[in-house]
Order: structure tokens, then C-alpha cells, then sequence
């Protein structure tokens, strides 16, 4: 039976650690960070925006216990709900949720499309950091700091290219790499649905749009 509650309870270990450090990465970004979590079917979701990026970050796991849930909190209120040795997260009241909470991706209707080496990854990430931060320099050459707008556009530039011959922009693979999603050996999967494309990794998935509608782009200040 399915029942309506404020507790999750993981099925494997090491969820509610994953948890733990997903939510500490959040809100060393953005103190006041929220996020919506979405359970049901035995699975629980969570969901974000991490400040310095323009994706959305998803922590995903199963559940022991059934429960249909769908609410937005305060990222901070739930890490101190999470009780890893027990694998239980007590769930904090709901909080008035920012704009991006009300646009989620689809559940289903997601297909693969490529799998890429996360050391390839990982790489490309590396190497995009490193290019961002040595042409800021030039930028500042002699007396003159760059402006906020000249920093804007090259972020653009930069994090709105493709990931080698994918539609999918190196923000994405940008924002898995500091989320701590590339671990390991297991390949990173890339899929699309609709207007949505997922990097997706044991470790959780990230979600963006496609590259002709234009966003932000990341925060200037790299990993």
C-alpha cells in the first residue's frame, strides 16, 4: 500500500550519503538554496538548480517504503532531516518554491543517444575551466579588471558549446563534474526528450534544455 508521509527511507546503502553531499555542494553555493522532491512509484527525486549553473541537477533512489510525495523545501532544513545510517530522510515543511521548481523535465520518454567515457568528460570539463580562467586574465591585463557583462559572454561562449559532436552544451558536463557526478568507470549516458537532454551518471543526471533556446549560461566563476 502507498502511503502519504513526510519520511523516505532508501532500499540501498549509501543513498542518504549521496544525499548528504549533494545538499552540502547546493548550499556552499546558495545558503537559502530549495529543492522539490518528487516520490512515488518507489522512487524518490530530487530536484535543484544549482546557483552557479544553468541546469538542473537530479539525485534519484529507491525507496523501501512507498510513498507519493511531491513538495519543495529548504535545502538546508532537509540535510538536517538525513539520517545516513538509517538511510532515512525526514522531510522538512514545504517553502514557497522558486520559478524553475514549477518546470521539471519529463519522467519517461527519455532515449540514448551516446555513451562517452566519464574520463573524456571529465577532461572536456578540465580543459573548458582552464580556458575560462586564462582568457578572464587577458581580459584584465594592465589597471583594468574585466566588467561583469565582458565575463557574461565569454561564460556564454565557452559553456554553450557542444560536448564534442552531442547537442549537449559543456555547461551540463560542467556542472556533473563539480556535483561530484562523474565518478567512476561506468560510461556517462547522454539521452533526449522533447525539448530536454540528460547527462546521466550513477551518481545522479543532469538536465538542460537544447541549444537553440538560449539561457544564461553558468555564473562566471568557475570550479
Amino acid at each position: 500500500m502507498t502511503v502519504r508521509q513526510r519520511r523516505l527511507v532508501f532500499a540501498d546503502p549509501g543513498e542518504a550519503a549521496g544525499l548528504v553531499a549533494f545538499l552540502g555542494r547546493l548550499l556552499r553555493w546558495e545558503k537559502n538554496a530549495a529543492v522539490r522532491i518528487q516520490a512515488g512509484g518507489g522512487v524518490a527525486a530530487v530536484f535543484a538548480k544549482p546557483a552557479r549553473f544553468e541546469v538542473l541537477a537530479v539525485l534519484t533512489g529507491r525507496l523501501l517504503e512507498p510513498v507519493e510525495l511531491d513538495v519543495t523545501v529548504s535545502a538546508g532544513e532537509l540535510l538536517e532531516g538525513v539520517e545516513e545510517k538509517t538511510e532515512t530522510v525526514t522531510v522538512p515543511s514545504a517553502v514557497t518554491g522558486p520559478p524553475w521548481a514549477g518546470v521539471l523535465p519529463p519522467k519517461g520518454g527519455w532515449q540514448a543517444f551516446a555513451d562517452v567515457p566519464p574520463d573524456a568528460v571529465r577532461a572536456v570539463a578540465a580543459a573548458a575551466v582552464g580556458e575560462f580562467r586564462e582568457r578572464a586574465e587577458k581580459l584584465g591585463v594592465g589597471q583594468r579588471n574585466p566588467t561583469r557583462e565582458e565575463l557574461d559572454a565569454l561564460a556564454e561562449e565557452i559553456w554553450s558549446r557542444p560536448l564534442g559532436r552531442t547537442e549537449l552544451p559543456l555547461r551540463a558536463a560542467h556542472a556533473a563534474h563539480a556535483l561530484g557526478f562523474l565518478r567512476g568507470k561506468e560510461p556517462v549516458s547522454l539521452l533526449r526528450a522533447g525539448t530536454w537532454l540528460r547527462l546521466r551518471t550513477p551518481y545522479g543526471s543532469v538536465v538542460v534544455r537544447r541549444l537553440g533556446e538560449r539561457g544564461s549560461g553558468l555564473s562566471v566563476t568557475p570550479v
